[in-house]
């Protein structure tokens, strides 16, 4: 009989958000009379706008037509890769650096075969979990001891750091998760922190894996919304991004990584080509009715839409902020970012998780389920419909 893969024994626990479900679950059943709220998982809630989902009618109905009709697009529409160029990176790249997918979190779990299980791992703590999930499973972690994993070199990001690691404790030649504005801490790196950043991938011959899934929600304009806003980075770093958040693209699955052809490898071999490779042999491209869709959102209309539809998370995010604010609790994120990040000293993330859940009848995310620095925060998620907020803030601040 086949045996099981070791490198999935080494996980240490279940997949943080569907235990989240799990919880909430056994809370309504057995308290069924309880209107539960979520603001926990960061799933967007509010309708496509008009221009956006016409494309994605238009991109269907032609598919239904010979001369609209389309097959494999393994690397992506040639339009939509153009696009995002011009909008996002002023046209830097060409469409031959730029892959569509189905999105940031998948293309992440795919760059693990890319770079296999003989890389070092450096990864900001907390962060996302599939970064660390995703190189435990790739075989690149190690096993698990009380402090993390013995693979990976965490990057604690916490009060007294502003949220930005020490970058000195990153070993050479690793591969270096960074995501900013941040998930889950909603801390976003300023151009001095992230030149810093890339001048150490350089110097220490490492790969980051920039995840720029929230870069939309920043409105600050002297914050960087790409990795490559700094110099040289294309010479040390992979971007992923997506349209998920900013579009309502959740449940539509459609994203992109930018691999420029700057970047390679120790031997000088190209990453670019290799990212190719493994995209053609393992994935067969993101849906077109999805791809017409990022179109239509790259349009100038459509991008007043994701324009609007971020204000609206943002306008959650700081109602969030001030319930909290007025308990003394203290918080970041919110104002450029739609996650907040609040700390309870001295207490375990999943007891606060518990009392909010009990009390508030709300669903919030337990800082420890991100990394061992997480533990004594909780993540509260702006993506809600606002009268779910309102009345979630209204518990918060009659309850806790």
């Amino acid at each position: 009989m086949v045996t099981r893969n070791a490198n999935i024994a080494n996980l240490k626990a279940g997949y943080l958000f569907p235990e989240i479900a799990k919880r909430r679950r056994e809370f309504a059943a057995a308290n069924p009379d309880a209107k539960i709220i979520s603001l926990g998982i960061g799933n967007t809630t509010e309708p496509i706008l008009p221009h956006t989902n016409a494309g994605l009618v238009e991109g269907a109905r032609k598919l239904g037509t010979i001369e609209g009709y389309s097959g494999y697009q393994d690397e992506g529409l040639p339009v939509l890769r153009e696009k995002i160029s011009k909008v996002f990176y002023k046209g830097k790249f060409g469409i031959d650096e730029i892959f569509i997918s189905d999105g940031s979190k998948c293309d992440i779990g795919r760059l693990q075969v890319l770079f296999g299980s003989g890389v070092k791992i450096a990864v900001q703590d907390p962060s996302y979990p599939v970064y660390v999930d995703g190189s435990v499973i790739a075989g690149a972690a190690g096993g698990f001891a009380e402090t993390g994993y013995k693979g990976i070199t965490y990057l604690p990001c916490t009060a007294e750091n502003n949220f930005f690691p020490n970058l000195d404790v990153i070993q050479a030649n690793s591969l270096i998760y960074f995501c900013s504005p941040n998930n889950p801490t909603g801390a976003v790196s300023d151009r001095t922190q992230l030149t810093a950043l890339v001048n150490t991938a350089i110097n220490k011959g490492c790969i980051i894996i920039f995840d720029a899934a929230y870069s939309e929600f920043i409105r600050d304009p002297s914050l960087p919304k790409s990795i490559y806003d700094i110099e040289k980075a294309d010479q040390c770093a992979i971007e992923t991004n997506s349209f998920s958040k900013p579009a309502g693209f959740t449940g539509v699955r459609l994203g992109w990584a930018v691999v420029p052809k700057a970047l390679k490898y120790a031997g000088g071999e190209s990453v670019n080509a290799d990212w190719g490779r493994i995209a053609g042999t393992i994935f067969n491209g993101a849906s077109n009715i999805a791809q017409a869709g990022g179109v239509a959102a790259l349009d100038e209309e459509g991008l007043k839409e994701m324009r609007e539809l971020t204000d609206f998370y943002l306008s959650n995010a700081k109602l969030i902020r001030v319930a909290l604010q007025k308990l003394d609790i203290h918080c970041i994120g919110g104002d450029n970012s739609p996650y907040i990040w609040a700390h309870f000293p001295g207490r375990d993330s999943w007891e606060v998780f518990a009392e909010i859940l009990e009390k508030c009848h709300v669903v919030t995310t337990p800082g420890a389920g991100f990394g061992p620095a997480g533990q004594g925060f909780v993540r509260f998620s702006a993506f809600g419909h606002r009268a779910d907020v309102e009345e979630a803030c209204r518990r918060l601040n009659t309850q806790l």
